[in-house]
């Protein structure tokens, strides 16, 4: 009776205590504070139609897909002069943004300044492998491929028009852009042999006017198509096959980093025959992806090349007839399989 007496008295308990814990509302949970990421431009601008925009057109969509707010939740600074590059990193770290991102080699020595003073801070560099620090990421590309693959067309291009003259205009010339040219010259060659090929370099990324007197230096000099590696100062290489096309004289040019057709457009034509799209823009969102997600791969060196995708050239090429898309593919594929191994040295 006493044992009975004692576990009626644990039911009645425990049924109590069940009506206690139903009656308990959970306590609100705290909204999650928004992923915010920053990109700081190098000297070209956001708007250079090459390199800096296309960085940020992945942010962009990354921003977008995930419900950001531009302006708040992903945003950039402009640099005016290599001067303003630790300031500009400083900013967006002293603000706390889950990823900073800078888009060129030149920012190496800011970033390595700035990664130091603060170590809590991710960091994402693109084009460059040196910054060897924990919360660093470094994204580099293949340039030498994709470039390789816009030489065949151009090759193939000014063979088929009776052209053998051919130009590339770089920016600085650094190991980084004679990767550029080492490819485009390799795909010329490898398709037409006998055409000579004029090389030139501005000495900056940010100066349109000297990127059009340079085409207007190669184009008086017989060149039929140009291909630039010089952000900002290719625009006015595109600008210069741009007006000679639209008298008549029909000038090639061949864009980077992202898809430039319509910086060529005069009419219903453009004067750009394709680009060497360095995909920086699927870096930049992979990247931000990644940190979101909590794997931010700090301390290590993404390489984007013909292989997954990262360059290439543009889906649509208008320009380009079905046969010389046919065999650009063509080395392309021969190029991610191993089977073409391209040098990323000039031949001198």
């Amino acid at each position: 009776m006493k044992y009975r007496t004692f576990f009626a008295v644990l039911l009645i308990a425990a049924l109590a205590f069940t009506g206690c814990a139903k009656e308990e509302k959970a306590a609100p949970v705290a909204a999650k504070p928004a992923f915010k990421v920053g990109l700081v431009t190098d000297l070209g601008g956001i708007d250079d139609k090459s390199f800096n925009q296309g960085t940020w057109e992945g942010i962009i969509r990354f921003g977008e897909e995930n419900g950001l707010v531009k302006g708040t939740d992903y945003k950039y600074l402009q640099s005016g002069a290599e001067a303003d590059y630790v300031p500009n990193l400083s900013t967006f770290a002293d603000e706390k943004l889950d990823l900073i991102v800078a888009p060129g080699f030149l920012f190496a020595n800011a970033m390595g300044e700035v990664a130091e003073k603060y170590p809590e801070q991710k960091l994402m560099i693109i084009d460059d492998s040196s910054v060897q620090k924990p919360n660093v990421v470094c994204a580099v590309f293949a340039e030498h491929e994709g470039s390789y693959l816009v030489g065949v067309a151009a090759g193939l291009k000014a063979k088929a028009d009776g052209k053998n003259v051919l130009g590339f205009i770089g920016g600085m010339q650094f190991p980084l852009i004679e990767k550029f040219q080492a490819g485009f010259e390799q795909g010329v060659k490898a398709v037409y042999p006998e055409a000579k090929i004029l090389v030139d370099y501005a000495g900056d990324f940010g100066a349109p006017d000297k990127g059009q007197a340079l085409a207007q230096k190669q184009f008086n000099a017989g060149a039929y198509i140009i291909f630039h590696a010089a952000g900002g100062t290719g625009n006015g290489m595109i600008k210069e096959a741009k007006e000679r096309s639209e008298k008549g004289d029909v000038r090639w040019a061949i864009g980077v980093d992202k898809d430039q057709y319509t910086d060529g457009l005069y009419g219903d034509k453009s004067a750009v025959l394709t680009s060497m799209m360095k995909r920086v823009d699927v870096a930049a969102y992979e990247v931000a992806k990644m940190t979101m997600a909590g794997q931010f791969p700090g301390g290590q060196t993404l390489v984007f090349s013909l292989k997954n995708a990262g360059v290439g050239i543009p889906n649509e090429n208008p320009n380009l007839s079905s046969d010389i898309v046919a065999s650009v593919n063509e080395y392309g594929k021969k190029i991610a399989s191993g089977e073409l191994v391209v040098s990323e040295i000039p031949a001198k």
